[in-house]
């Protein structure tokens, strides 16, 4: 097996793990880390038991988690996983079924494998640079949709904590010159909603006023592998260093880039 078949197996695997925490436990401590951003003891746990997972499955690849930050081991190590525990931990806390666990293993500046898992659909979306990107099994492809009329796109929460009432402006802005050309407009307040829904054709683009790589890498890679252009704001391919994420398919992704650039 190519050896990043199995890390892609590995992977998934430990999304499993936080999958079925996720589906089977409910919140009883939620700690606010800034103004309104907050996190779980479930979080915190689902941390934990991947990263000891991924420790014993993988001891010589290191480790960044959103909520406990990096491992020490394996410092040297070309390849990094990279954990959002629970994407999407305001719906969790409040009982609204849209949260996923999304891990993504990250070589240099690309992410080469990644794995997401939306527990209370039972949906399991994996992806390896170069070889496509699945649900349950199934090979992904973006829609065809070429009207942005006919399209659904969707939009990152609005920004909280120091400076948000600019970074708000942009994103009512954005909200408003959207619902003036698409079809919806949505925000499923999880981007890894987003991008795998985006991958599956479910919706038709998305846009993150935003770039963290917790959140994004493995969700970006499994659109980009069903065929969707990801893109900075600015038009350029979309990195780590973008300053925002804007994913779309193929068909609508130069006029969603416009409208864009036109509100932000």
């Amino acid at each position: 097996m190519h050896q990043l078949d199995h890390l892609a197996d590995v992977a998934k695997n430990a999304v499993r793990i936080g999958h079925e925490l996720i589906k089977t436990t409910r919140p009883h401590t939620v700690t606010e880390k800034t103004d309104r951003d907050t996190y779980t003891e479930v979080d915190v746990r689902i941390e934990r038991e991947i990263r000891a997972y991924l420790a014993e499955a993988t001891p010589d690849i290191s480790f960044v988690g959103e909520e406990e930050g990096p491992s020490d081991a394996a410092a040297d190590s070309a390849y990094v996983w990279g954990l959002d525990p629970i994407d999407g931990t305001s719906n969790f806390v409040h009982g609204v079924p849209l949260s996923a666990v999304s891990l993504a293993l990250v070589q240099g500046d690309r992410t080469v494998v990644a794995a997401i898992s939306l527990p209370y659909l039972e949906l399991h979306y994996s992806a390896v640079l170069g070889n496509g990107a699945f649900v349950n099994g199934k090979r992904l492809e973006t829609s065809k949709t070429t009207e942005l009329s006919k399209s659904i796109v969707a939009i990152g929460d609005y920004a909280l904590g120091e400076g948000s009432a600019e970074k708000n402006s942009q994103r009512i802005a954005l909200t408003a010159a959207l619902a003036e050309r698409v079809e919806r407009v949505r925000m499923f307040g999880s981007a890894a909603h987003d991008f795998v829904w985006l991958a599956e054709g479910r919706i038709d683009g998305a846009i993150v006023l935003s770039n963290k790589e917790l959140d994004l890498a493995a969700g970006i890679l499994i659109a980009r592998e069903a065929g969707a252009v990801v893109m900075d704001s600015s038009g350029a391919q979309h990195t780590r260093a973008s300053k925002h994420t804007v994913a779309a398919a193929p068909g609508i992704a130069d006029e969603l880039l416009s409208l864009v650039q036109s509100a932000v």
